[in-house]
């Protein structure tokens, strides 16, 4: 046996007392459990019992398995010892509602005579209240997780073995208080709504993403103790430091981000409709629904809300944008090729997309709504009505899906981002195609049919939380004009079709507002609904059809979703690296062939024998009912989340990091001075939190939606979890791919930096 893997396995240090101790409470518990069962099922599920029992394993192991053994020597183990104690075990035995059945475990004679008369007295009650209450758990949590990692307090329990359980019972019973509010022990009553239990996990991921940064980023040992340890497989102090902090930072993050993503889900269901509650009388329990509140409404806000309501908005917000385009296009022919110094190299590829994809997270598609390439082709309208209709043979987005596919190729292969000059000419390119097709097609075919920008935020404007949709549905019932998509003497109505009593989420929606002026009751609004709610139905929606039977929007997501990850890896040192050395190998002229192999790989190929492979499994498990055709395309729309998240990471980075850069680039064209200083701003501490945050959301919600995909398609929980679980394993890899991707180093384009 390998002498590595024979000191693992001899590394497990059981302490009888321990052991003993975790069987004692495994027992009371699973014997308080039982008769609990008998009286509330309901409450006391077999799921509760696995949690609690999880949660006393990951005790086990933490304290008694080969983590505890190298923690001395490793701080890699030390970490995954720390994250055990204070994420996975309290966590799992709160989960299991364990006071009850640890109680109703006792001996009656103790549970009533001995601990019953303590138990019920008030000031034991008030003390419990006051230890288990958010700002008192939140505090002790992040106190006792600053203050343990200072290095003179972490290097004294490394050295005392007392001060090394002290430590652990710290981590244990401050995770214990932490956990207790955000999991909602039963019987205890909750001291804030739910809501707010989303900044209270947040903040603590603050703290620490804070201390696990410090640990990733260091550029000295900050426990001498390590230092002078024996080094194991030969991994150095400083490099076990920062994969330690990397441990803490990645999992740490996801245990704090999944319960709050959960919760903010839960809420905005709520917000929708009010779940079923449950009343009980002497006789019976009566079910009764509640219905819910108004969804909150964007075009009602005080300041807002007359704004985006008044007539000319979106013109007035078009012209602005048409200046702008002008002005970064002349720049962009006739200025410096400075990509830092040009308009046309700064504003479109760092300000632009990185405000772009935030709109979409925030508010949907907001650039259609100021899109100033159809202002033009408006204005000719009036003087020449197009003739001709889109041939029926091109109504859907295949023309579109390969033209944003030959956009993500030329983008590297050809560096446009670098070339001021050729961006300039697809911004003017843009203008004369969207100019020219609908001058002589009726409707918004360019923006429907063939627009790759418009692609982009149609598919990712899913995930947003606002839609365009009728506020009261029986008033739409009673209208007989229709005046939202046919128009009226005064205003048009939807060019793209979208009949809003029947519109489906925010797919082929520019948020041109055309609906909402024409509307004559004022029954249709920007209002919240639950993010990606469109990925999970299949419902047919108007001018769109069903989304999970269309394999031609499939094909698109999956450009997009493959895509956001194979461009922001080719930004990033190793894989640069990799392309040139295989650009040396075989001796090529040039890197474009390179970036097409990749391209076609990353984008399509892979992905189509993903999706097939995925597709091929899920088959096996699916309704009779479900077609192979509606089984591929409703997965497939459920991974735009994560796709999303790489997108959001990808661009706020560069927002992030070249916020500044606008202003040299500025300051040269309105002087006409090439020779401005651009000095490069600093690399903000907290942006690999926040890239992490958006990967961890999107991988959340991606997962959410192929979980109800999959029971809409299957019978049963474990047929459903056997559907879906190849698209996991899938969902789960491109996150994986995506955390590695922020943790590299990464060409900072437009800027004269790297990070």
């Amino acid at each position: 046996m390998d002498p590595v893997a024979a000191a693992v396995l001899a590394s497990w240090t059981l302490d009888l007392r321990a052991v003993c101790l975790l069987l004692v409470v495994a027992s009371l518990y699973l014997r308080g459990w039982l008769r609990l069962r008998a009286e509330l099922p309901h409450k006391y599920t077999a799921g509760r019992l696995a949690a609690f029992a999880g949660g006393l394993f990951a005790l086990l192991s933490a304290l008694a398995s080969p983590v505890d053994a190298f923690g001395g020597l490793l701080l890699t183990a030390h970490m995954i010892q720390h994250l055990l104690l204070l994420m996975v075990a309290p966590a799992l035995l709160l989960l299991g509602q364990p006071v009850l059945p640890l109680l109703r475990g006792l001996p009656r004679w103790v549970f009533k005579d001995a601990l019953g008369p303590f138990l019920a007295s008030r000031e034991f009650r008030q003390v419990g209240r006051a230890m288990v209450h958010p700002v008192v758990s939140w505090l002790a949590l992040a106190s006792v997780i600053t203050i343990w990692h200072m290095s003179p307090v972490y290097e004294l329990a490394l050295r005392s073995q007392a001060w090394h359980e002290v430590e652990h019972a710290c981590f244990f019973w401050a995770a214990i208080m932490f956990w207790w509010p955000v999991v909602g022990v039963w019987p205890g009553h909750a001291v804030w709504p739910r809501w707010t239990m989303i900044p209270y996990l947040a903040l603590a991921d603050l703290v620490n993403t804070g201390l696990s940064a410090v640990l990733s980023f260091s550029d000295h040992v900050l426990y001498p103790s390590y230092q002078l340890a024996p080094r194991l497989w030969g991994i150095s102090a400083l490099d076990d430091q920062a994969t330690a902090g990397a441990i803490m930072w990645v999992p740490g993050s996801i245990a704090f981000l999944v319960p709050a993503v959960i919760l903010g889900m839960r809420a905005l269901e709520a917000g929708r409709t009010r779940p079923l509650q449950r009343t009980t009388t002497r006789r019976s329990a009566v079910m009764r629904h509640i219905p819910a509140g108004k969804p909150w409404d964007l075009l009602r806000t005080p300041i807002l809300g007359p704004i985006l309501r008044y007539r000319h908005f979106r013109r007035c917000l078009q012209a602005a944008m048409l200046l702008l385009a002008g002005a970064v296009a002349v720049d962009g022919l006739f200025g410096p090729q400075v990509t830092p110094m040009n308009l046309a190299g700064v504003l479109p590829w760092t300000h632009w997309r990185g405000l772009a994809v935030i709109a979409l997270l925030l508010a949907g598609n907001l650039f259609c709504m100021a899109c100033p390439f159809t202002l033009p082709r408006d204005l000719a309208r009036r003087v020449v009505a197009p003739r001709y209709r889109w041939p029926r043979r091109l109504r859907s987005k295949w023309i579109a899906a390969g033209l944003l596919a030959t956009y993500l190729w030329a983008y590297e292969a050809f560096s446009l981002w670098d070339s001021p000059r050729a961006t300039a000419w697809i911004i003017l390119g843009y203008f004369i195609a969207a100019f020219v097709v609908d001058i002589l097609f009726k409707g918004a075919s360019f923006c429907k049919y063939m627009c790759p920008i418009g692609q982009f935020h149609f598919v990712h404007s899913l995930v947003s939380p606002l839609q365009v949709r009728v506020r009261e549905p029986a008033v739409c019932g009673s209208c007989s004009t229709h005046d939202c998509i046919r128009g009226n003497g005064h205003q048009r109505g939807c060019e793209l079709n979208l009949f809003q009593p029947k519109k489906l989420g925010n797919f082929d929606c520019t948020f041109c507002l055309d609906c909402v002026q024409a509307c004559p009751t004022q029954n249709v609004g920007i209002l919240t609904g639950l993010p990606g709610q469109s990925l999970r139905e299949e419902h047919r929606g108007s001018g769109i059809g069903r989304l999970n039977r269309r394999p031609d929007v499939a094909a698109l997501v999956l450009i997009l979703v493959f895509g956001a990850f194979v461009n922001a890896a080719g930004m990033t040192d190793p894989v640069m690296m990799w392309m040139h050395r295989w650009h040396g190998r075989l001796r090529l002229g040039s890197m474009v062939p390179i970036m097409t192999a990749v391209y076609l790989c990353g984008v399509l190929i892979v992905p189509g024998i993903l999706a097939t492979a995925c597709g091929w499994v899920s088959q096996c498990w699916k309704r009779e009912t479900v077609t192979r055709k509606e089984l591929a395309c409703s997965f497939t729309l459920a991974l735009i989340p994560v796709g999303f998240g790489m997108w959001l990471a990808h661009f706020s980075n560069h927002l992030a990091t070249g916020w500044s850069s606008f202003v040299p680039a500025i300051e040269r064209f309105l002087s006409r001075d090439a020779s401005a200083d651009y000095p490069p701003g600093p690399i903000p501490g907290w942006l690999p939190s926040v890239e992490l945050l958006f990967l961890g959301m999107g991988l959340l919600l991606t997962l959410h939606s192929a979980w109800r995909v999959a029971c809409r398609i299957s019978e049963g929980r474990r047929r459903a979890v056997a559907v879906m679980s190849p698209w996991a394993v899938v969902a789960g890899a491109l996150y994986s791919a995506g955390v590695w991707i922020v943790f590299q180093p990464m060409q900072m384009r437009g800027t004269m930096m790297m990070r």
